[in-house]
């Protein structure tokens, strides 16, 4: 058994399936060499990233495909979940016997498992989007932080800076240690690990206290339902919610 390694970027993964489908050799999966575990009954080769290559992947799926088939996998890519190189692999390969039509074939599990990690993603994305709480950190810097399941701050990212086009800010996935950072032209990516807690400014407590008194005030005692409340809003995002915290 074959086994492709990549480096854990996208640009890696496209890279390991242009070799994929050049080689003679076939590989059984393409895995991130992040956390793999050894298997002696499989042979490992390991894929250097190029950007080229990765470009005529891109290109191809984008026209040969779809610009959806595009964004289906690289949501699959944003979720982590565990062999999603061999998973994003053998749904291309489909993708570029069928062509555009792919996605009409649910009852296909290469595409059927696409579909459901890919809508997880794009649902957690279009949520965060709401739940997303700013701290006022200094007269001119605003501080968010969360912990969302998958790697979707580069896709929050863009509706700030529409949003919130005039401020400084940076949103901080404290799972992962990266940061989306804003300074009114353009964001970027990057790695950020706090060694200290943040620290506000002296009126954001005031603000957090008011916040939290107009959540009470709406709020009708008699409608109050926890089970339901938790089903449409899981504990796990309460933690940076300054109305539930």
């Amino acid at each position: 058994m074959i086994n492709y390694i990549y480096d854990g970027s996208f640009e890696g993964l496209l890279t390991a399936i242009y070799e994929a489908y050049y080689r003679y050799e076939k590989p059984e999966n393409i895995l991130a060499n992040v956390n793999l575990q050894q298997n002696l009954l499989a042979q490992n080769i390991y894929i250097e990233t190029d950007s080229s290559k990765a470009e005529k992947v891109y290109t191809s799926i984008r026209k040969k495909i779809s610009p959806q088939a595009l964004r289906h996998i690289f949501h699959v890519f944003l979720s982590e979940c565990e062999d999603i190189g061999t998973l994003i692999y053998r749904y291309l390969q489909f993708g570029w016997k069928v062509g555009k039509d792919i996605d009409r074939y649910l009852s296909d599990d290469r595409v059927l498992q696409i579909h459901s990690i890919s809508q997880k993603v794009a649902w957690e994305h279009h949520r965060m989007l709401g739940l997303i709480r700013f701290q006022k950190l200094d007269e001119k810097t605003y501080y968010a932080a969360y912990e969302p399941d998958n790697n979707i701050t580069g896709l929050i990212a863009p509706h700030f800076s529409r949003r919130l086009a005039d401020q400084h800010w940076m949103i901080h996935d404290l799972r992962r240690n990266i940061a989306a950072i804003y300074n009114q032209r353009e964001w970027i990516l990057t790695d950020m690990a706090l060694d200290k807690p943040i620290e506000t400014s002296e009126h954001e407590e005031k603000f957090q206290q008011l916040w939290k008194q107009y959540f009470k005030s709406i709020a009708i005692e008699s409608r109050k339902n926890p089970k339901l409340q938790k089903q449409f809003l899981p504990m796990r995002y309460w933690r940076h919610l300054v109305e539930i915290k």
